[in-house]
Parts: C-alpha cells; sequence; structure tokens
C-alpha cells in the first residue's frame, strides 16, 4: 500500500513509523515535536507518518481538555504537511468529519471504540482515503473480518489495522501477539500501536493511566512477529502532557527505543 512514492506498506518494506503527540495541545508544541521528529526518522531513515488528534472526543472526565476542534486542529496539521513535507493523520467521531479532513490527511484514523460504528466506516471509505482502524478492545481479532469487508463493500480497499491492546479485566490490557498473524489474514497491513497498549482505562480516577516502561519491550515484540507499521504517541515532556501523559514516549528517549527495533525488523524480513 503507497502512502507516497518513498513510503510503502507492507510486504518486505520496512515497518513504517506513525508518530506525534496524543493531542494537539497548541501550534508550537505540534510543530517542534513534528521537526524533531523528522529529523530522528531521517537519520534512522524510517519512513514517518506524523499523527495528532484534533479532538479527544472519549476523554474519561467532562472536565479534561479534548484540543483544539476539527477547523483549527486541520490548520496545524496541513502546516506539518507542508513545511515539513510529511504525511500526517488524525482520526475522526463523527461520520461529517471525513470528508473535512480528506483534503489534507493521508490517512483517516477510526478509533477503537468506534471501529464497529458502521456509518463512520462507510464515510471514511467513500474518502477514497487510507482508512487505519484500530481494533477495538472488546473484540477478537477475527472479529475485525466484518470490519474490513465494511470498508470493502464501500469500494476502498486501502486498509490498515491496528492492535491496541484487548481488555482484560477492570483498568487493564493485554496484548496478543497471534493478534497480529490473526489480522493479517484479511489481506491487510497491520500497524502495533505500542503507546496505548500499555494505557490503563481509567486508571488515575478521571483520567487514564500508563505503563509507559514496557512500550519498548511490546514494540520489540511486535517486530520479532512481523508489523507493517509501528504506532507510537510520544511528546516532549509525558508528565505535562494534557492528554495520555503516562503512556506517552518521551520525544528524547524515542531515538535509542528504535533502534533495536530497526534491526529485528530488518532481521524478520530478510532485508
Amino acid at each position: 500500500m503507497k502512502i507516497r512514492e518513498n513510503i510503502i506498506l507492507g510486504g518486505d518494506k520496512p515497518f513504517v513509523l506513525i508518530a506525534g503527540p496524543c493531542m494537539i495541545e497548541n501550534e508550537v508544541l505540534v510543530m517542534e515535536t513534528a521537526a524533531m521528529l523528522k529529523e530522528i526518522t531521517h537519520k534512522l531513515k524510517i519512513p514517518f507518518v506524523f499523527k495528532a488528534s484534533f479532538d479527544k472526543a472519549n476523554r474519561s472526565s467532562i472536565y479534561s481538555e479534548r484540543g483544539p476542534g476539527i477547523q483549527r486542529g486541520i490548520e496545524i496539521l496541513d502546516k506539518v504537511k507542508s513545511q515539513f513535507n510529511i504525511p500526517v493523520t488524525t482520526d475522526i467521531h463523527e461520520p461529517s468529519q471525513a470528508e473535512f479532513i480528506a483534503g489534507v490527511v493521508d490517512i483517516i484514523q477510526i478509533p477503537a471504540f468506534l471501529c464497529r460504528q458502521t456509518d463512520l466506516l462507510v464515510a471514511a471509505s467513500n474518502t477514497n482515503k487510507i482508512i487505519n482502524v484500530k481494533k477495538g478492545q472488546f473484540l477478537a481479532p477475527w472479529d475485525m473480518k466484518n470490519v474490513v469487508e465494511k470498508i470493502r463493500e464501500c469500494g476502498n480497499g486501502q486498509i490498515l489495522l491496528t492492535e491496541r491492546g484487548t481488555t482484560f479485566g477492570y483498568n487493564n490490557l493485554v496484548v496478543d501477539m497471534r493478534s497480529l498473524i490473526q489480522m493479517r489474514e484479511f489481506n491487510v497491513p497491520i500497524v502495533f500501536d505500542a503507546t496505548h497498549s500499555v494505557q490503563i482505562p481509567g486508571g488515575l480516577g478521571t483520567s487514564t493511566g500508563g505503563k509507559r516502561e514496557f512500550v519498548p519491550f511490546l514494540s520489540r515484540a511486535a517486530a520479532s512477529v512481523g508489523i507493517d507499521a509501528l504506532f507510537l504517541e510520544v511528546h516532549p515532556n509525558p508528565d505535562k502532557a494534557l492528554s495520555d501523559g503516562p503512556n506517552m514516549i518521551k520525544l528524547s528517549e524515542l531515538e535509542e527505543l528504535l533502534k533495536p527495533i530497526i534491526e529485528i525488523d530488518a532481521l524478520i524480513k530478510g532485508m
């Protein structure tokens, strides 16, 4: 699957990094983070897609920060795309948002909690953009076959599926690496979301907790199984982030985290 001439997903191609802050907190933070991510991925020769959300519509508390909204958010993502010449992605929560963002983003992301929402999938599919669907925490990997078929029935075959952990009791997720193999049977590229996989949903009462120290281990494990893209949320100072701080990676630590994953990916794919 081609995102750009030099960014191809699937087969024996190197993994693509999809990364950025969880939420668009402000333009300065987004631009600085995008600049650093481009520098790191250029140095390591990793294909790169920038990700950030314009609206966090599923926050634990009604008082939590949600982001700048779709209009301002897309303006900032468009600036990232044009200034750094990198593809961008963001998530949508309502069908009407799909067409609005299609002129800017290269990939439309469907949140895990909404992965079975037919109207949302149809609206995203009709843009003819690449659709990245995150597997619901409540679904088995084989259940994603129906999601894939919904999109394909709309005439869009550009589909990514993302593993991001499965509900395991209260306030906990577990990653079953078999999911990566089972979802690949649908003949789509597979993404592993390492940072959301270490979330502790609602673990802080009015916000989500997380165990970012496990991100490197899960990332390496996923690479050893075989993935087409790695999804990481990163931030210059995760402890001060307005969303998903406990599970985000500190930007200054990203390069060292990626180096062994590159080696594993090359070994598995025979590069």
